[in-house]
């Protein structure tokens, strides 16, 4: 697929009635394997992970370089679209995401960090701009961070919130509103009521609804962040101690890359 193409098939996956599921991936040896799984139709970096597989902290403490670098890697080790975690655009959203289209990036998360909302809007438009500049319909996932950073507040004006920035992003021209955090499924219904049908995506961690039950409420994404990368390093850690202990490599090892 051109590259076109592959931005405007993940596109279609943000508005197809069945639920976009992205497992994250940091390097080429975690893209290959998870492509190589029945069912995956795009990939998702994760920047925590990538980060923190070289050595920083999340948080663009890794050099824009070097992220770019290693995204593009990914995108050239598959086929399929990928969207990729550029946190807040390290100091200019637009310029970074011209750049991972360079290397084919065909969509993207850019967090608000719940800064003045005219700001988080004027770097939804200027990503908006970089994709109509390079002639593809880039798919940005806008992220806001209203239940991330909601600490001690009142439950219902972390929602309003959400859903405040979630539609000035839509208007922006975002393709869909990220809302990360551990969210009920009531919540979830909250934020599709306001923002639309297939127009929210959601992280999966321990203790959020089901997917089948996120995918009838009508979230159109669920990804893993950085519990892709915690799971591989989890079994990693478990089977060194299984062999430094005297056993042998678990049954069924693959060779995935």
């Amino acid at each position: 697929m051109t590259l076109r193409d592959k931005a405007s098939e993940l596109l279609r996956l943000h508005s197809d009635p069945q639920l976009l599921v992205l497992v994250n991936v940091w390097d080429v040896g975690s893209a290959k394997a998870v492509a190589g799984v029945p069912g995956t139709v795009a990939l998702a970096t994760a920047s925590h992970s990538i980060a923190a597989s070289y050595g920083y902290e999340d948080g663009e403490h890794i050099p824009v370089e070097l992220m770019i670098e290693t995204i593009g890697r990914i995108v050239a080790a598959t086929d399929l679209p990928v969207s990729a975690d550029l946190e807040r655009g390290y100091g200019d959203a637009g310029e970074t995401v011209r750049r991972a289209i360079d290397v084919g990036v065909v969509g993207a998360n850019i967090e608000d960090g719940m800064g003045p909302l005219a700001e988080a809007v004027a770097t939804v438009r200027a990503v908006v701009a970089a994709g109509e500049a390079a002639g593809i319909p880039f798919v940005l996932n806008a992220r806001t961070d209203a239940f991330l950073l909601a600490v001690d507040r009142d439950p219902a004006d972390v929602v309003d919130e959400a859903i405040e920035r979630g539609r000035a992003f839509l208007d922006a021209g975002a393709a869909c509103v990220f809302v990360p955090g551990k969210l009920d499924l009531a919540t979830i219904e909250e934020l599709v009521a306001a923002l639309g049908q297939r127009k929210i995506s959601t992280i999966g961690v321990p203790g959020t609804p089901a997917p089948a039950l996120q995918a009838e409420a009508g979230v159109a994404r669920i990804s893993y962040g950085p519990w892709s990368q915690r799971v591989a390093l989890t079994a990693l850690a478990d089977t060194a101690a299984d062999l430094m202990a005297g056993g042998t490599l678990p049954p069924g090892t693959r060779a995935l890359t």
